[in-house]
């Protein structure tokens, strides 16, 4: 519950009025939902207290709660995230979830950090046709300064988004990387 709770807090706060993503540091968190974050966390809080190894939801609903206590993206918590990002690899292994953990690494400790888990998913076969391994490639490399080879990401991953608005939005960025 406590993971559904604070996901549905932010949709209004996903699209803007056009209908375009809006990606999660970039959302007016103004308009998140404060009532669906209080009863999320009031449910994460619950599982905390059953004690024990946490599930991967509650891991889910926890690295949600550290976006949603945070009132700007700069007051991330990233180094909490990377840490619940490292348990919910051990619970519940896979190409996405160490994708995720790239981008919460990048963020902790920089780029190159986040960009050598990234490059290590490259030959991963589940993530063959998957929009958001160049799309994190692409933020990363840009950066880092290098900004041919975040366009060539971006735009590879405008090429593999079956979203038309989730592939503008990689188009815009390939623009101005």
């Amino acid at each position: 519950m406590a993971l559904m709770e604070i996901q549905a807090s932010r949709m209004r706060a996903r699209v803007d009025s056009d209908g375009a993503p809006v990606l999660l540091l970039n959302q007016d968190r103004a308009r998140w939902d404060r009532l669906l974050i209080r009863r999320g966390l009031a449910a994460l809080d619950r599982a905390e207290q059953l004690g024990g190894t946490l599930g991967p939801y509650a891991l889910q609903a926890a690295i949600a709660a550290c976006h949603a206590r945070a009132h700007t993206g700069a007051e991330t918590d990233w180094t909490r995230i990377v840490a619940l990002y490292d348990a919910l690899a051990d619970v519940m292994p896979s190409p996405v979830v160490e994708l995720n953990r790239a981008v919460a690494v990048g963020m902790a400790s920089g780029p190159s950090a986040g960009l050598e888990i990234a490059d290590g998913l490259l030959a991963e076969p589940a993530l063959a046709g998957y929009h958001l391994l160049p799309a994190v490639r692409g933020e990363l490399l840009a950066r880092l300064g290098r900004s041919e080879e975040a366009r060539e990401e971006f735009e590879r991953a405008a090429s593999l988004a079956a979203n038309a608005r989730v592939r503008a939005l990689l188009l815009e960025r390939a623009a101005t990387p």
